[in-house]
């Protein structure tokens, strides 16, 4: 889409591009870095793009490693949660239910509902509104630069997810300890410790 309306002089932009540009930031900071002076149709090339994600993802959107073990874990404790997202509802919807997972979570918190999105710490600062729980007994997953970023400005415990996004840039944003996916030891050797503290009243946010 970016070689279509000839962003960049029409030279393809590559992965570390889109890791610091793109991944994790809200829709309506991204208008400007592609159309600074034409708003709407920034808007309009961003919802285009959306749309051609949600068509995508239909077909191809899989589970991370290990999300249906966690996803036991947390039930078999009655922690609550919350899907915490800059996405646009109709996308985050859509992968809610393409991974079976409409009936997991107790609220959806987005970005745009909030007056301001990831970095910021308001999507969770609401989470925890909502759910009715402390920061101090929370942990939150973020795969993305901007998310850590709200998470920890939250003040909150965030493992990180090294899944796309290299390891060192997130580790800049400070997360408590990062994964390469939902079987990694180091979460699982977290996820024990806090059996450990069983009947501490720990809450989660996925």
């Amino acid at each position: 889409m970016l070689l279509e309306i000839g962003y960049n002089g029409g030279v393809p932009v590559d992965e570390e591009w889109f890791v610091k540009t793109i991944s994790g930031i809200h829709n309506e900071d991204l208008v400007s870095v592609f159309y600074p002076n034409d708003h709407e149709q920034g808007v309009k090339f961003l919802n285009d793009k959306e749309a051609l994600f949600r068509r995508l993802a239909k077909e191809q959107l899989k589970p991370l490693n290990g999300l249906y073990k966690l996803k036991k874990w947390i039930e078999d404790r009655g922690l609550k949660r919350a899907a915490v997202t800059n996405a646009p509802r109709a996308n985050a919807e859509l992968c809610i239910n393409q991974l079976g997972l409409a009936d997991f979570f107790d609220a959806l918190i987005l970005g745009s509902e909030c007056k301001h999105a990831k970095p910021y710490p308001d999507p969770y600062l609401k989470a925890l509104e909502v759910l009715n729980v402390s920061k101090d007994h929370t942990f939150v997953f973020e795969d993305s630069v901007s998310g850590i970023k709200a998470g920890v400005a939250a003040e909150m415990s965030v493992v990180g997810l090294a899944n796309r996004n290299p390891p060192q840039l997130l580790m800049e944003a400070n997360p408590t300890f990062l994964i390469k996916d939902y079987e990694d030891p180091k979460l699982w050797a977290a996820l024990k410790e806090i059996d450990k503290m069983s009947g501490t009243g720990k809450k989660t946010i996925a």
